[in-house]
Order: C-alpha cells, then structure tokens, then sequence
C-alpha cells in the first residue's frame, strides 16, 4: 500500500495531501480530547498504535511502485472511531517513512488517505452496520478489519491509475491492472488481517472489558443482559 517517495507526479502527492489535512487536524481534535477526558484510555491507544506500525511494516514488494501488507487500521477504527486512527495511522506513516524507507514524505498524503482516512471509515462503517443488526462482535470485528484492509488497496489503485493512466485503455484500464495485481496477494492478507484482530479483540475482552464498555465495542452488562449475553454478542 505504501506508495513509494517520489513514486507520484508532484502535482498529484500534493492534492493527496491536501485532501487528507482536515482529516488529520479533526483527528488530532479527537485524540486530545479522549486524552484529556479519559487519560486511562492512554495505554489502549498506544496499542492500538502499536499495532497498526508492527502489521503496516510489513513489506511484500509489488511491481506497481507500492507494496502489500495488513494494513492493521480495523482494530483502532472499532475501538476510538476513524478521526483518532487517522491521527494514529499518520504518525505510524511518517515514522516508517523516516525510519524505515517504508513509503514517502512526498507520497505522504497519499499514503495517509488510503490507509489512515478511507482504510478506517470504511472498516467502521461495515462494523457498525453490521451490530446495528446484531451480527456477533466477533464476526463485525473480522468484517470491519478486512474491509479496513481492502478498501486501502482500492483506492491506493485509484491513485496510481490516476497518475499512470494506461496509454490504451487510460484510467479505468489503469485501474484495472493495478486493482488486479493488487487482490491477488491483498485478498488472503485481509483475511489473516481479519483473523488476527478477532483474536487481539478477544484478549481485549478478557484483560479490558470495562474499557471495551465505555467505548461502546461491549454494552452494559448492567440490567438484564448477562455478561456472558454481552461477550457473545
């Protein structure tokens, strides 16, 4: 996903960044005030953080000028809403960038609206939908995180079509090989992507069920709902 320095014409790394600032500035809102409101839900944070750095660093070389990997954004977006992991997703992109060569500062911007921005709405969109209809956590938890996922690969193929349009078919036959080469290795990497975040949420609910419950990720297990109704659910 992470689209390489220099990789995009100027004009073009430049409206990506753009586009993602208010983003940005909204989620760095967001996170000061959860900060500020519930500096118990610092350590969580960081986790989530943490997460999405370890599942991002990851490298699979593509012959497109990005590269494949879990994006790991799903697990932050469910917990602390999509402006946070916008902010979250941010900071993990620049360090890799200075770090790691992982991505760019000129691709910056791209590279934040694919992962940080639509990567995590996307993910939390379907996972709300799918517990306003009651689908068991666990199973909006897998949908959420491979829709996360996903969704960062096809608009990360947008933005190379846009750039690169095919000299024949321009940019929707752009998008058609760089969409392509991109599911054949994205599509099982969002599945495990999923997998894997059932599995940390799960250890959640063990270690942090309080916090799961004040961010709204478990109900109340006051009144008639067990707590075993509402781990289930």
């Amino acid at each position: 996903m992470h689209i390489a320095e220099g990789f995009l014409p100027p004009v073009h790394a430049a409206a990506w960044g753009v586009a993602s600032a208010p983003f940005v500035v909204h989620g760095v809102r967001s996170l000061t005030r959860e900060v500020r409101e519930h500096p118990e839900s610092t350590l969580l944070l960081g986790a989530s953080g943490a997460f999405t750095f370890v599942l991002s660093a990851l490298k699979l070389p593509s012959v497109t000028g990005s590269c494949s990997h879990p994006t790991g954004t799903g697990l932050g977006a469910i917990l602390f809403r999509p402006p946070i992991m916008a902010v979250l997703g941010t900071i993990t992109l620049l360090f890799q960038a200075l770090l790691l060569a992982h991505g760019g500062l000129t691709t910056l911007g791209a590279n934040v609206f694919s992962m940080a921005i639509v990567g995590p709405w996307a993910g939390y969109a379907v996972y709300r939908l799918l517990r306003r209809y009651d689908v068991p956590l666990m199973v909006a938890v897998f949908s959420g995180a491979f829709v996360a996922d996903l969704s960062t690969y096809c608009v990360t193929s947008v933005q190379l079509a846009l750039a690169f349009p095919d000299p024949a078919g321009g940019f929707l036959g752009a998008l058609g090989k760089f969409g392509f080469i991109f599911a054949v290795t994205q599509i099982p990497l969002a599945v495990s992507e999923g997998l894997l975040t059932v599995l940390v949420m799960r250890l959640l609910v063990q270690s942090s069920r309080g916090e799961l419950a004040r961010l709204g990720v478990l109900p109340s297990t006051k009144g008639s709902r067990t707590e075993a109704e509402a781990v289930a659910r």
